[in-house]
């Protein structure tokens, strides 16, 4: 049976337009941290205490991508 790519896509579709609509409150303000830092090319925001809503520069610095990744994945591993 030969698969239905525009089902498929429809259902994706779907899927990110929910996602976006729930997440929306979060990337607002993680857009604010990145617009009072204006880190460099190849760097991200990282919030030091990991929490999203506060951005006091104090709690912000400019990281490298790979270290903000592996400090996420860190506080996921250490739950289980």
């Amino acid at each position: 049976m030969a698969r239905n790519y525009k089902k498929e896509y429809a259902a994706r579709r779907t899927y990110l337009k929910k996602y976006r609509r729930d997440h929306r409150e979060e990337d607002k303000h993680r857009t604010r941290a990145r617009r009072k830092m204006k880190c460099g090319k190849g760097k991200e925001v990282d919030h030091v205490d990991n929490n999203p809503k506060n951005n006091n520069r104090s709690n912000l610095k400019c990281v490298s991508r790979k270290s903000n990744r592996a400090k996420g994945a860190k506080k996921t591993n250490s739950k289980r």
